[in-house]
């Protein structure tokens, strides 16, 4: 897409906090012309003063327009005055981008898997402690085997292994996803100790989780 390419149409969008569904309407990423669902997006809100600020839970009132592309793309995009073009086109007004957009998308989508994590464990959906995600892992009852950015690699195959033992995979290359934070800041976020890796032991909790940390992962170029 170039400067001089008519902007993608805003789909309209349902009243905030209203739960979206697989089967609602697609949005397009102004910047790419990707149409995918509001969970594989980034929703962009627009304040009463022409101010954009991001809106990754897409609950906040008002306007709003969605990007799908990852960090690097997009800051080259502000750099370039290519964003800013996009959404005045978008909301056919002036529109003010702060030059650090991308930093504070990326600290929103951490916040938001953070806090994901922190529901899941009050709930009692996860486990902490090698031995205890071993012995989980081989019985099959783990759903999703998490890894701080900083574990030891040697835990972390030894917990891959035990995954692939209790789903049937030996030899593959299945394993644990890694997550982009040190285990001193999951261990605030689950309000424990030492939290090294992560077993998420109930399926739609291993859903939402995997969602909250896709966004994540794939923003910062982790992913894809």
């Amino acid at each position: 897409m170039t400067d001089n390419d008519p902007a993608p149409e805003l789909t309209t969008e349902p009243a905030p906090g209203t739960a979206p569904g697989r089967d609602g309407p697609e949005r397009t990423c102004i910047l790419s012309g990707r149409k995918d669902g509001r969970d594989a997006l980034i929703r962009l809100a627009l304040g009463p003063d022409g101010q954009v600020a991001p809106d990754v839970r897409a609950k906040a009132p008002g306007r709003g327009a969605w990007i799908g592309v990852p960090r690097a793309e997009l800051d080259q995009a502000i750099a370039k005055g290519r964003l800013a073009k996009a959404l005045a086109r978008a909301f056919k007004q002036a529109v003010k981008v702060p030059a650090d957009l991308g930093s504070q998308i990326e600290q929103a989508l951490e916040r938001a898997a953070l806090d994901r994590l922190g529901l899941e464990a009050r709930a009692g959906q996860l486990l902490t402690g090698s031995e205890r995600i071993a012995d989980a892992a081989r019985k099959g009852t783990v759903a999703l085997l998490l890894h701080a950015a900083d574990a030891a690699a040697d835990g972390s195959r030894r917990l891959d292994q035990a995954l692939r033992v209790g789903t049937d995979q030996e030899g593959s290359g299945v394993g644990g996803l890694v997550i982009p934070a040190t285990r001193a800041i999951l261990s605030m976020a689950l309000g424990r100790e030492n939290v090294v890796h992560i077993g998420l032991i109930a399926p739609a909790a291993a859903a939402r989780v995997n969602q909250a940390l896709g966004r994540w992962r794939g923003f910062i170029g982790l992913d894809g």
